[in-house]
């Protein structure tokens, strides 16, 4: 789906993109923003016409090659059939609300009728047909082509009635007024000849040709009549070869507004809209949507393809085309109207891409500024539909650039002159010592990789992890960054660093044997003893290297954990201390209650002083005198290393009475001496 704006309008592309078939992995993202409104909506090669019936269920296309006519239901977005005809149509008509009933025009002046099981009846007009219109009232066929005769066939009688005879050579166009039924007919000359049907008589002429020429008006040619269409009872449009499109009131015999493609192309298509006032004239290139009264421009379509025929949906914004291309266009602008009700999620999708706006992206576009205009000499074409206007600059087709600056450089011998200089001295560069980019994740793991890479692709010409780009996250992610300080790097940073060595060594010897083989077998037999020998000691030293690293691991374990100790031990200190309360007690200070606690934790030979001098205790002497004894305990650490216990250990010679008092660094004993 492809969004456009022009004059603030929105258009809605809905078949724009590649077809399935076409599409290739690289545009999966316009894939998934395709929308397929009607399957297989399209032809084999071109389409000459569309139509919707009148119940609007229905979509009826013809085209070619083979011949074919369509049938879409748009109750189940798909197609409902296909019939292959003799022919071309030039023109084909539903006579009834839905496909039951349909008329084609065939190329070769055949006239053929389906009913709804398929082909019904086919019969001849005696001149090559451009177009007919259907009079309800009288069921009549009214036949114009090359010839000056109005063919009418009958289809209540089945056969021919009396033509009506005009004053042109040839006529291109014919329409019946839906009101009043009155048959209009557009001549090569430039006229319009209205005819009663009732009386079969001529009741008025318009000479379009000289009213299409007007004041700036630059035309080609005769301006033949080459589309028609009524509005109403009253209103009418002309639309002439040389791109004039005329409004007329049947009332006045000129013309209310002349508005000019300014292509210059024929118009083949008019419709109106009601609700908003509007007139919608295509020619092959663009379709214009312009006021009634003022002929102010609304809005405008150009597809890529030329036009063969439009088709408006009644009562919504949707508008089919048919296209010199075997896709059928549809678009959708909101402003005409509302979506048909079996597309009505239309409405939803475009709000939400309202809310949600994106840059337009234009395909197969250049786009250059009025300097660069300046230097390809296409200052000319500003204002033209070869250019279009965005920003700073213009847009235009890569395929007119490309011609264009292919004949506007008068210097490209000189560019590619220049061009081939500076490759040869890029190759003479690259026998010169070159700077390797290194990525900015894992550089030393790159530069590793680098000198791998070198050693095996002089032998065996091997891919790198650098150029697999399955791996190239790890240079690119910092999340993939090797830490050399871990501990897992460090016990297997030697055993790899020795196996890259094995392997370079393993690569030498098979350069040296390839090298010697030449000579004789001799002398690589005799390395057998000194190969195996040079593998052993590599094994005995990566051993110890293994072994040098745990140690140092486990020092710098016992460090960490040591400061980690002494930062717990800084951190309680500067904590603030609770005190507890306990019943009974009186709360004095603070300092009361640190006393208490530093006199629990004191020994006992503290604790006795303190309350001797404070005279709470008295020591009395006796006979055989007293002592006391202080000892500390010993911390020991047990094979467990997660307990320890405290022990302490004396020995007397005299039998003693003692007592004492244990506390958590000190035992202290008071001793009584006895008799032995």
């Amino acid at each position: 789906m492809q969004v456009s704006s022009i004059n603030n309008v929105k258009i809605y592309n809905l078949s724009h993109g590649k077809s399935l078939p076409e599409v290739r992995h690289s545009w999966i993202a316009n894939v998934q923003r395709r929308i397929e409104l009607i399957q297989d909506f399209d032809m084999p090669t071109v389409c000459t016409a569309i139509k919707v019936s009148r119940d609007g269920q229905y979509i009826l296309a013809a085209g070619t090659y083979k011949p074919r006519i369509r049938c879409y239901d748009t109750c189940q977005l798909s197609l409902k059939f296909e019939r292959c005809l003799d022919s071309d149509v030039v023109t084909f008509d539903i006579l009834s609300d839905d496909y039951s009933k349909l008329v084609f025009l065939h190329i070769d002046r055949y006239v053929e009728f389906h009913s709804q099981h398929g082909h019904y009846y086919k019969t001849r007009i005696p001149k090559f047909g451009r177009d007919f219109s259907y009079h309800y009232p009288s069921c009549d066929l009214y036949f114009v082509g090359a010839s000056s005769e109005i063919y009418r066939l009958n289809l209540e009688q089945g056969r021919f009635l009396n033509s009506l005879q005009t004053d042109a050579t040839q006529i291109n166009a014919c329409d019946i007024n839906p009101v009043h039924h009155l048959f209009a007919a557009g001549t090569l000359e430039g006229r319009v000849e209205c005819w009663d049907p009732r009386m079969r008589t001529r009741v008025a002429l318009l000479d379009c040709a000289l009213s299409s020429v007007t004041e700036g008006t630059e035309v080609e040619g005769l301006p033949s009549v080459s589309a028609l269409r009524f509005n109403s009872s009253l209103g009418m449009a002309v639309g002439t070869t040389t791109g004039q499109v005329l409004l007329y009131d049947l009332r006045s015999s000129h013309p209310l507004l002349v508005k000019d493609h300014y292509y210059g192309l024929p118009i083949h298509s008019l419709h109106f809209h009601e609700q908003l006032d509007l007139v919608l004239s295509a020619d092959s290139k663009i379709i214009k949507m312009w006021h009634r009264d003022n002929g102010k421009i609304f809005s405008s379509i150009e597809p890529p393809t030329n036009i063969n025929d439009v088709c408006v949906c009644p009562g919504s914004g949707m508008i089919f085309t048919a296209n010199e291309d075997p896709k059928m266009s549809t678009f959708y602008i909101p402003a005409l109207g509302p979506a048909p009700r079996w597309c009505s999620f239309l409405d939803n999708l475009t709000e939400e891409l309202e809310e949600n706006p994106e840059s337009t992206v234009y395909d197969d576009y250049k786009f250059v500024t009025r300097k660069d205009l300046e230097t390809l000499g296409l200052t000319h074409l500003i204002g033209s539909p070869l250019l279009r206007a965005y920003m700073h600059g213009f847009f235009m087709d890569i395929r007119l650039y490309h011609k264009v600056k292919t004949m506007a450089n008068p210097f490209a011998y000189e560019e590619y002159r220049k061009e081939k200089i500076r490759q040869k001295i890029e190759e003479s560069r690259v026998q010169r010592v070159q700077l390797k980019k290194l990525p900015k994740v894992n550089k030393e793991l790159a530069i590793k990789l680098m000198e791998e890479v070198e050693d095996e692709d002089a032998l065996s010409g091997t891919t790198s992890i650098l150029r697999d780009d399955r791996f190239k996250v790890m240079f690119e992610n910092p999340d993939y960054q090797v830490d050399e300080q871990s501990e897992e790097f460090r016990l297997l940073n030697p055993i790899v660093s020795k196996v890259g060595q094995k392997r370079r060594k393993q690569l030498q010897r098979l350069a040296e044997q390839d090298a010697i083989q030449q000579v004789g077998e001799e002398e690589v037999e005799g390395r057998a003893s000194s190969e195996e020998e040079e593998s052993s000691d590599d094994d005995k030293s990566w051993v110890e290297e293994v072994r040098v690293q745990r140690r140092l691991l486990w020092a710098e374990n016992n460090a960490r954990r040591f400061k980690e100790r002494k930062q717990e031990d800084r951190d309680a200190r500067l904590r603030p201390r609770f005190y507890q309360i306990k019943d009974g007690e009186e709360f004095r200070s603070f300092g009361d209650v640190a006393r208490k606690q530093k006199m629990q934790k004191a020994s006992l030979e503290q604790r006795v002083k303190r309350e001797e001098s404070l005279g709470m205790l008295d020591l009395a002497d006796t006979a055989v005198g007293s002592k006391q004894l202080t000892f500390t305990l010993k911390k020991v650490n047990m094979l467990s290393g997660n307990q320890q216990r405290k022990t302490f250990t004396f020995f007397l010679c005299l039998s003693v009475s003692l007592s004492f008092a244990v506390t958590e660094d000190s035992v202290v004993m008071h001793l009584g001496k006895q008799e032995k």
